[in-house]
């Protein structure tokens, strides 16, 4: 049995990639849900870089929708649902490992076969599907990937409850201590959740960048000091924080030529250097092995979500503790996607997290 409110569309309109670097908005059908499922109508979808990079270098073939930063609300209910009903307000996460593989047995989730799997859909292949009006979520999603959203939350705001936990992995595995003092590489959406989690953690936040805005925003939600490394240098400031040590731990939060060879540099024997924009297999590093080896220096990677943070990141976001909805610098309909596309992939000094908002300027 299916309830639904009756007014759900049988075509909707969403941003199909199409292959080869192209985006097109087309009507297609909205999709059909089966024993617990949900189909949830999406009102916010924030533009993420793992999207764009699918898109920019043709990672995957078309068609697909992409989009898996979603906040919504649940239209249809499937057979054996009980958790959710219509009108419901949830933000969905599109991976969930199994928790019983080799992976999940050491807590390694974003490396299990089942959590590889996106379980959700607006059609074609699984990709996420936020980008479009409607969004089917699978049963496997539902049962542990869904948070209701409370009254008085944004849909925007909840919409970054997904890359927040993702932050927050990386936080939490590097054992981050109230008097360290760290260093945030890169002060864009990504980087300020790191800046606002650690200052939230109690740390003292050193945040490098390169535009003059993004380094004032970052002063605002709790760096301690912000610089241009192009102009400053970032190692006698992580020296004069430290009694000439050096940092404790850098987050390198994007991805530049030498930029890890930087992170070894600005810390002290000891330290840890966590590398999360680091995703291409392109991408090479170049370094001293005594750098890590003789000063005993951690070298590690985070990537993706964590399911025993999902709660937690949530709560960050609901409770107000962190005010994310100041990351969000513009908001597209789907008839503007390619233009918000275009800001997310090349930012220029007014652009930080860019949301798709499906329902907007529909009639």
């Amino acid at each position: 049995m299916l309830t639904a409110v009756s007014d759900v569309p049988r075509r909707m309109l969403a941003a199909v990639y199409t292959g080869q670097q192209r985006v097109e908005v087309q009507e297609v059908p909205t999709p059909e849900i089966g024993p617990g499922e949900l189909l949830v109508r999406v009102e916010a979808c924030g533009i993420c870089h793992t999207d764009l990079k699918k898109i920019e270098y043709d990672l995957l073939a078309g068609p697909r929708i992409y989009g898996h930063e979603t906040a919504g609300v649940v239209v249809g209910v499937g057979a054996g649902v009980s958790r959710f009903v219509p009108g419901d307000r949830v933000v969905a996460f599109h991976h969930i490992p199994c928790s019983r593989c080799f992976y999940c047995e050491r807590k390694l989730y974003a490396q299990c076969p089942v959590y590889k799997r996106v379980g959700i859909t607006a059609g074609f292949e699984p990709a996420g599907g936020g980008f479009a009006q409607y969004i089917r979520i699978m049963d496997w999603i539902v049962e542990r990937g869904v948070e209701k959203i409370p009254e008085g939350v944004s849909f925007a705001a909840a919409s970054l409850v997904e890359p927040l936990n993702t932050c927050l992995k990386a936080v939490v595995q590097a054992g981050v201590r109230p008097d360290d003092v760290v260093v945030v590489m890169g002060q864009g959406p990504i980087g300020l959740k790191f800046t606002m989690l650690l200052k939230h953690a109690g740390a003292t936040v050193l945040a490098t960048d390169l535009s003059a805005s993004r380094r004032a925003l970052s002063l605002e939600l709790g760096a301690d000091a912000a610089i241009d490394p192009r102009s400053e240098d970032l190692v006698v400031l992580a020296q004069q924080k430290t009694v000439g040590r050096g940092a404790d731990l850098v987050f390198v939060a994007v991805s530049a030529p030498g930029i890890v060879e930087s992170a070894v540099r600005v810390t002290r024997p000891g330290a840890r250097i966590v590398l999360f924009a680091q995703t291409s297999e392109k991408e090479r590093i170049e370094l001293a092995g005594a750098d890590i080896c003789k000063d005993e220096r951690m070298l590690s990677g985070s990537y993706s979500a964590d399911v025993d943070l999902q709660r937690e990141s949530a709560e960050l976001i609901f409770s107000g503790q962190l005010p994310v909805e100041r990351l969000i610098s513009h908001r597209v309909a789907l008839a503007g996607f390619e233009g918000g596309m275009a800001l997310a992939l090349r930012p220029d000094d007014s652009s930080l997290k860019v949301l798709v908002e499906p329902q907007k300027g529909i009639s």
